[in-house]
Order: C-alpha cells, then sequence, then structure tokens
C-alpha cells in the first residue's frame, strides 16, 4: 500500500503532478506528447 500525505498545492503544481500520473499510467505505451507536456510544466515552474 503507497504511503499518502496532505499538502497544499498550487494549481500549476496540481496540474505537474497529474500530468506526471496520467503519463505513469500509460507507461509503457504512453504517447510521447504526455512525457512532453509535463516536462514543459516542470520548465515553466522552474524559470519562474
Amino acid at each position: 500500500m503507497k504511503k499518502t500525505e496532505k499538502m497544499e498545492v498550487t494549481p500549476e503544481e496540481r496540474e505537474l503532478i497529474e500530468a506526471v500520473r496520467n503519463y505513469n499510467s500509460s507507461y509503457p505505451n504512453g504517447h510521447p506528447r504526455l512525457l512532453l507536456y509535463a516536462q514543459e510544466l516542470f520548465d515553466n515552474m522552474i524559470t519562474q
């Protein structure tokens, strides 16, 4: 069983988490665009 933890996140952080989860759910047949989308969100967050 996975351990869960509650944490406050911004809407942008939530979108990144959901993008990563969607990519992981689709692996190994995931669409490459899902990975690119998650990477784009991450890059935008660290350059703010």
